[in-house]
């Protein structure tokens, strides 16, 4: 405790529950910054732990807290001493500041920012669609039911401009305008009684846009209920992947945006223990989602109908879109993703879109289960007639017992805390196998994994048979 003599900045006082009942000015506005007034309990998150323990256990204390006001980091020294009545009761705890430095925070870095919001915009869109650098529709992709007319329309007239397809109210402007005043711009789609908003994410450098875009649509609201869209449509009933999936997500991926605005205080300033509690809602939402996505697709492959659309693709294509996609994750790690270099190809026959889901799964594993600061490969080969696309880590590897069962459903291996559901494998094993190809693991403990997904190979130009 300070010696005699101290010369206190600031006092304050709690009662037996922890309420602030009274406080100089210093004290006062950091509570007020952090929510809190005078006469409600302890807003800042460090200074009520001190109190609480102080209170509990009948502690005096000289202890450090750090806080944040909105704009400045603040770190502050205080006493706290209990208070007792005449039957030694503990009846508050008065609080004296000794010391009170402020910080400034560092501004946020704007290519961080950028990120945050796109990835912001791709959680909560219910359509997505690649542009070329001309905002010429070249693919898009949605599972919302009020856009099936506008996907049909949009798919084909591709090579339009993505703003032939819907009404911009009150904007009489020669179409396209300059993506950054589209950008956030409300719209109106036929077919769709929800008014929509879209964003554009500018892709290319040094100038953004010259690779295209990606456009985001985002409605104002989440669609009906399932039991709603369903009726009387004459279902033999409701369907996990058809009705409750799309349903389900929707607010799910409205949770998660709206988590990591406030964790990123994109929407303004925010105590770090709350943004860090943000960052906790967003993540468990995102294992949520990503476990419907699993029951979904798990639906659909396990199917008598399940079939994929075969068509030549370009496997390096695929890996570094797929590299592009979980970039930002694998960084997170420290973890190098090598894609194929630009220049080699790989041509093959099947869908794009099943190959792409297959890596994001091999990948993502692969940064999950990596260590920090290593790097996963993704290497194409070819033998005879079949096409190879191998994704290979540096992690612990996998036993011979182990590699006999991590295709089969709902296998973790034990892994029980990671929030994976163990059906990613089993599904990409059989969308492989679907296409005409397969998935397999080559690995040895310690020794990392290298997942391998066999296609067959394409040659020439030539019509796919369907």
């Amino acid at each position: 405790m300070a010696s005699v003599g101290t010369r206190y900045l600031a006092h304050a006082r709690a009662d037996a529950d922890g309420m602030l009942v009274e406080a100089d000015d210093l004290v006062a506005r950091l509570q007020r910054a952090c929510g809190g007034a005078i006469g409600t309990r302890i807003a800042i998150p460090e200074l009520l732990a001190l109190v609480d323990k102080s209170l509990r256990f009948g502690l005096r204390l000289a202890r450090q807290f750090e806080a944040v006001d909105g704009e400045n980091r603040i770190t502050a020294w205080v006493e706290i001493a209990p208070l007792t009545d005449a039957d030694g009761k503990t009846e508050g705890c008065t609080i004296d500041v000794v010391s009170w430095q402020t910080e400034e925070l560092p501004p946020e870095n704007d290519i961080d920012s950028a990120r945050r919001r796109v990835e912001i915009n791709r959680h909560l869109a219910d359509c997505s669609a690649r542009l070329d650098s001309n905002q010429r529709l070249l693919s898009l992709e949605t599972e919302a039911p009020d856009l099936a007319e506008f996907s049909e329309r949009a798919l084909a007239n591709v090579g339009k401009r993505w703003t032939d397809f819907v009404d911009l109210p009150g904007t009489a402007h020669q179409q396209p305008m300059h993506w950054r005043l589209l950008d956030g711009a409300t719209c109106e789609i036929a077919g769709s009684n929800r008014r929509w908003t879209a964003h554009l994410e500018p892709l290319g450098q040094p100038q953004p846009g010259s690779a295209g875009f990606v456009l985001y649509l985002t409605a104002e609201r989440p669609l009906a209920t399932a039991g709603e869209d369903a009726e009387g449509d004459g279902a033999e009933g409701p369907s996990f992947g058809r009705d409750l999936t799309p349903v389900l997500r929707q607010p799910i991926n409205r949770i998660i945006a709206n988590a990591e605005t406030i964790r990123t205080k994109l929407a303004g300033p925010l105590a770090d223990e709350y943004s860090s509690y943000a960052a906790d809602i967003a993540t468990a939402a995102q294992h949520l989602l990503a476990l419907i996505d699993d029951l979904s697709d798990l639906e659909v492959v396990e199917s008598e109908d399940f079939a994929t659309a075969p068509d030549r693709i370009e496997l390096a294509d695929v890996a570094r879109r797929a590299c592009g996609i979980l970039g930002v994750r694998a960084r997170e790690k420290g973890i190098t993703l090598v894609a194929p270099p630009e220049g080699e190809s790989q041509l093959a026959i099947a869908e794009f879109r099943r190959v792409l889901q297959i890596l994001l799964n091999l990948v993502g594993n692969a940064i999950r289960y990596s260590p920090d600061e290593s790097q996963v490969w993704i290497r194409l080969d070819r033998i005879g007639s079949r096409a190879l696309i191998t994704v290979a880590d540096q992690g612990h590897g996998l036993g011979e017992e182990q590699q006999e069962r991590v295709f089969e459903k709902f296998e973790r291996l034990g892994r029980s805390g990671d929030g994976g559901s163990g059906l990613g494998l089993y599904i990409s094993r059989r969308i492989a196998r679907a296409m005409d190809g397969d998935l397999t693991v080559e690995s040895a403990p310690g020794q990392g994994a290298r997942f391998t997904l066999s296609v067959p190979a394409a040659d020439d130009l030539r019509q796919v048979p369907r």
